[in-house]
Formats: structure tokens, sequence, C-alpha cells
């Protein structure tokens, strides 16, 4: 049970039919499977471009899964690496490596071979399941041969379509497949399922690891948070709880965003197993694909990024498609602009919600009720069991009043036991019990909590702080624009002033001069950029946030002396751009 210090202020507004006081089960996280499993044997668990599984199918997937990687050797707390798009395979994998006793290593597809290999080194996996594809397969058997790995499992792609499909997969992606040479430490999967190995149970407690969660690494090299079965356990069921009018055995999940991330691991797949909701799985992001999808499949639910909205909303085709099934789709990973949540809203009759999470949370910390106020900009209330204060960013253990700004720190059941063998990052991640988001924000009289920015983001123009996402959001505001970024860029006279990556909505027409005549009366004069750069695509995570990432690599890069070892003023490729400077001649220089 939540231990209270003294009443916090959201109890007074929690939605009706949603209790703050919040006491998980304690049970391993693959136990809601074999409920579902058990209460509806029949009901479709997976749909994958059209192929169905039931979750009695699943159920006994997951359990051959765990007999074959018992026959290798898995056993309790062996960590096995899934670098896997979204199919059944995953959801098959992940459940099964946790009925074995093993441990959970979530791996970005995207990753380049020395990122896949660094993780898989600090992990100590010796065992990775992947795709026979050409993102994904030659990277894994490089880092065999180099002794990184002992066992592939591949998975065949064409074998995970429907008959058709899988024939026209085989005939005309040749492109896009990979194939192992024949001496290779390959394991295809249907060997895997088809072991005669007997089955040994094993006692899973609540507090063994589940997960190793690695962090984004947008600041440094990623850190595997310790997810336990307790933490994801916990909070499937706070995000279960937050909308109680969902129907177990009657709910369709569309799960676009990749399962490896922790949104979509515990908002998809762990919440939709928690209510024997039917997955609809799709490989990536495409828009056309996901329209049509929701009009045939009728999703009801659909967690999803801000950027995936607004590409919705800008369809050529939108109202050729029925989108009314949604009934509910949180958003997290950015900040939600207004005009794309109503206008998302007014095409649907969907309710949107923003939340707010990280990855060391499990991730889910906060969000808007969909059953009560919801407010606009704010990232909502802390949901079930969790509590969340405001402390002092120069003091973090002294706690701010409502409306004074200051670093998020929360406590909860969701919370990691840590980082992966870095006792000192650890330490540093919590200061009273309590853990440390790194994210700047407030508390308003009610108990809503709303983010202004990330600690490290922070932009100091002469000693000024400025928070990227405030400048952001007033860019936002201009109709004419559809996505931007801000970073800080170095400045002789100021230390650091805004630079802002702006993309326009088609057919749009804006040049930098406009746009900082329509931020004047909307941001203070440290707060304007100086610089502004049009760019047709801004860089995107594999989740689909903006990246600001990339864009600070880029300015390093472009500032570097010319004949430096990383190459001088050398560009990024791949984005056509309109390159707009103000620089000193701007108005307002601090």
């Amino acid at each position: 049970m939540t231990e209270v210090r003294q009443s916090p202020p959201w109890l007074d507004v929690y939605p009706p039919g949603v209790s703050w006081r919040f006491e998980p089960p304690e049970e391993p996280l693959f136990a809601a499977l074999d409920r579902a499993a058990e209460r509806f044997p029949d009901r479709p668990a997976v749909n994958f471009l059209g192929r169905s599984c039931s979750y009695a199918e699943l159920a006994a997937m997951s359990e051959a899964v765990a007999r074959g990687l018992q026959a290798l050797g898995v056993e309790k707390g062996t960590r096995v690496a899934l670098l896997l798009p979204n199919t059944l395979y995953y959801v098959a994998c992940y459940y099964g490596i946790l009925r074995a006793g093993g441990i959970v290593v979530n791996c970005n597809p995207l990753y380049s071979e020395a990122e896949l290999e660094r993780q898989l080194e600090d992990s100590a996996c010796r065992l990775l399941v992947t795709m026979d594809l050409a993102l994904m397969l030659p990277k894994a058997l490089a880092i065999a041969r180099r002794g990184g790995l002992e066992r592939i499992i591949l998975c065949s792609m064409a074998a995970a379509l429907p008959t058709t499909t899988g024939l026209l997969f085989r005939l005309f992606k040749r492109g896009e497949r990979a194939r192992p040479p024949f001496d290779a430490p390959v394991v295809p999967f249907e060997r895997l399922i088809a072991s005669g190995h007997r089955f040994e149970p094993v006692a899973v407690s609540a507090d063994d690891i589940a997960v190793l969660q690695y962090t984004g690494g947008t600041t440094g090299t990623p850190k595997g948070a310790i997810l336990t079965h307790a933490n994801l356990v916990a909070n499937r069921e706070q995000v279960i709880a937050w909308d109680p009018s969902r129907v177990p055995g009657e709910e369709r999940m569309l799960g676009v965003l990749p399962l490896f991330h922790v949104f979509a691991m515990t908002v998809v797949m762990n919440l939709a197993i928690g209510i024997a909701a039917e997955m609809v799985l799709l490989p990536r992001f495409h828009l056309t694909q996901v329209l049509r999808t929701i009009h045939r499949r009728r999703p009801t639910l659909f967690p999803v990024v801000p950027t995936l909205l607004a590409a919705m909303n800008q369809a050529p085709a939108l109202r050729k498609f029925d989108l009314t099934s949604l009934r509910f789709c949180i958003s997290g990973g950015a900040s939600l602009p207004a005009e794309v949540k109503e206008r998302f809203e007014a095409n649907t009759g969907c309710v949107v919600v923003e939340g707010y999470g990280l990855t060391e949370a499990s991730p889910v910390v906060t969000c808007n009720p969909p059953g009560g106020r919801i407010k606009a900009g704010s990232i909502g209330l802390p949901i079930p069991g969790t509590e969340v204060e405001i402390r002092d960013l120069e003091d973090p253990r002294r706690r701010l009043p409502p409306d004074a700004r200051g670093e998020l720190c929360l406590r909860g059941p969701q919370v990691m036991k840590g980082y992966w063998r870095q006792p000192e990052e650890t330490a540093r991640a919590f200061v009273d019990g309590t853990l440390r988001t790194g994210d700047v924000g407030y508390m308003d009289e009610e108990g809503y909590f709303y983010l202004v920015d990330r600690i490290k983001d922070l932009i100091i123009v002469h000693g000024h702080n400025v928070y990227p996402r405030t400048v952001e959001e007033a860019i936002y505001e201009h109709e004419a624009v559809l996505e931007v970024t801000v970073i800080g860029i170095p400045d002789e006279k100021r230390g650091q002033v805004p630079k802002a990556f702006v993309r326009l909505r088609e057919g749009a027409v804006l040049d930098a001069g406009a746009l900082i005549d329509f931020l004047r009366p909307r941001l203070a004069p440290y707060e304007l950029p100086r610089e502004i750069e049009f760019r047709e695509e801004l860089p995107k995570t594999m989740i689909g946030k903006l990246s600001k990432k990339e864009l600070l690599a880029e300015e390093l890069r472009r500032r570097r002396p010319a004949g430096s070892a990383e190459g001088g003023n050398r560009r990024s490729t791949g984005t056509s751009r309109i390159r707009e400077s103000r620089g000193s001649d701007m108005p307002g220089n601090a």
C-alpha cells in the first residue's frame, strides 16, 4: 500500500470509479496470459497482417518457446535478447523467456552493429531472437562470429504472414530477406518450439527481474533499467484501473508503436493481455496501412505518439476511412499539441488523453483521466499508487509548493530496482527513496502536473533559463507548422541560443522573418530562436518521437573546424532544407 505523508491534492479530483490507493497483485507477469487463455481460449490474441492466433494458441506457443529455451540451457536469470519487429514472434518469445525464468533484453532493430554489440555485452546476453531480415540478421551474425553470441534463434517473416502473402514475400521481397550461412549458430524458430525437451516449471517470484529495458541514451551511454515482474505487473494493473470502462475479452488494441519500446511493451502488449484484448499488430507505421487497418479491423484502443496523430490528421484521403471504432487513445513520448488532439477527436469521436512516463517507471506515471477532467497541456494526475512531487532543482530534498517549477520525482510500485550493474548511476537516480526523473515541471492546486522540459535540454541564454518545449509550443501555434524541434547551439556572446528546426504543412508557405514576427508577442526576447531551419523531414526515434540527438550531433559536426577527424563541416544527407539565419540582427537580443 502506498504510504501517504499527507493527503495529496489530486484525491479531491480523482476520476469516479478509480481509487488512488492501490495494491498490485503479487504474481509473475505471464500469469495474466494463463488467465486469458483459460477464460477466453478462442478469443483472438494476436492478428498480424491478417494471420490470427487465439489466446489458447499463444499460451501454448509461449510454453513451447520456454521448453525450447530450457533445452538450449536457459535457466532462471539467463538474459535473452529480442531483436524483433511487431509480430506474433515477439509476444510469444517475450512471454516464453519469462516463463522459463529468463530475463528479456529488448533491442532496437535500428541499432547499428556497434550499438547492438555494446548492449549485448553490457547485459551479458548469449542468446538472441531475430528475423531473417536484412535489417537485423547480418548484425547478429557479425556479432556471433566475434564470439558475442552463442546462439541465434531465427524467425521467418514469410512464415508469420498469411499463406498467400507469405508466398508473395518470398517471391518479391528478396532484397529485404537475409539467409545465414550453413555453419552459423542458428536455431530456426520452428525447431525451437518443436523441442522434445520436457518443460520444467520455474518458481518465478514478483521480485525477480523480468526485463532489462535500456534507456534511449540521448544524453550518454544507454543504461539497463532493471524492471521486475512486480514493476511490470503493477504498471499493467495501474493502467487497467485508470479506464474502468474497458471490457475484458471485448477490446481490440492497435499496436503500431514498437513493442521493444517500454511504452508499447506495457500499454499495448501487457495491457492487451491483461484484459484479453485482441492485438492488431503492424510492423511499422505506414499511414495508409494504419488508416485501412482501423477501417477494417475496428480497434477500440490505440496508444500513440503525437507525430502519428498529426500524420493521420494530414492524410489526404482521411475521409475515405471510418475511424469511429476508436474509443480511447493515450498519447505519450512528447508534448501533445492541442490542435492535433482536437482535430483527431473531431475526426474519430475518440477520447485522446496525454500521459507521461519514463523507462525507469515501467513506464506510466501520470495521465489525464478518460472518465474525468482533462486539462489541455497537462500530463494529468498520478495514476493509482503513485506519488509525484516537485523538488527544488538545486536541492532535490526540498519539496516545492503548487505552481513552482522544479524536478518531477516519484514513488510507486512501478519504479525500477536500479540500473543494471551501475550502482553509482542508481544512487544518483534516487533521493530519499524517490526516483528523480530529470524532467522539469510543476503541479497546479488540484494536483494536475505539467511538463516544462528535460533538465539536460535546458538552454541558458545570458543566464536566462530557456526551455525548448516553451519555444516549441509557441511555434506550434502557427497554422503553417506541422512539426518543430528546438535545441541549444553555442553562441560567443550569450553562451547558448535557441535554434528551431521546422517542418511545414503540405502547401504552406512561411519564412523565418514572418515566424519571428509571429513569436515576438508569445516569447520573451531571449527565448526567440536565433536560427530557424526549414526541413522537409525531421529526425524521429523508432517510436516516432521527434529526436534532438541527431540534430545536436549535426550541429556539432557543422561547427567543428575544417579538417578535423570527424570530417569538418560535413552535413547530414537525406533532407532538403532551406536555412534562414537571423543571427545578431534579430530583435530582442539578450
